[in-house]
């Protein structure tokens, strides 16, 4: 092949119509993320779009909407227990999984039904 995949540009995921400040609330303040300026072309459509390091992550607006519950993106953590006490502190429900071997995660749905995954490799 004369081409080669690099690297994810980002994951996109569903909200429904309207709800751009409960996205604001959940990924930037509360899980940290910073807002990023959609480009003007695309504003139009509605939705918001973060980042964290080099992970950026889309929310876009669906109608109708449907949560992503199975299909999800994963993202890699630094001391996943200090995560699951953040969480904990604030009121965030996840769920434990120890099925990946070498692997400590936890699953948790965002404020519309998508399911997010937060893992750690251990050494």
């Amino acid at each position: 092949m004369v081409f080669q995949f690099e690297s994810i540009d980002h994951v996109q995921l569903a909200a429904p119509v309207g709800s751009e400040e409960t996205a604001r609330e959940f990924y930037r303040g509360l899980l940290g993320f910073q807002e990023v300026q959609k480009p003007a072309s695309l504003q139009k459509n509605g939705g918001v779009w973060f980042q964290a390091g080099q992970i950026q992550l889309h929310i876009g607006i669906d109608e109708p909407f449907d949560p992503a519950k199975k299909a999800h993106p994963a993202f890699r953590v630094k001391n996943l227990q200090e995560l699951k006490l953040y969480l904990s502190t604030k009121g965030v429900k996840y769920t434990e999984d120890d099925k990946l071997p070498n692997a400590s995660r936890i699953y948790i749905n965002d404020p519309f039904g998508n399911r997010l995954e937060f893992l750690e490799w251990q050494n």
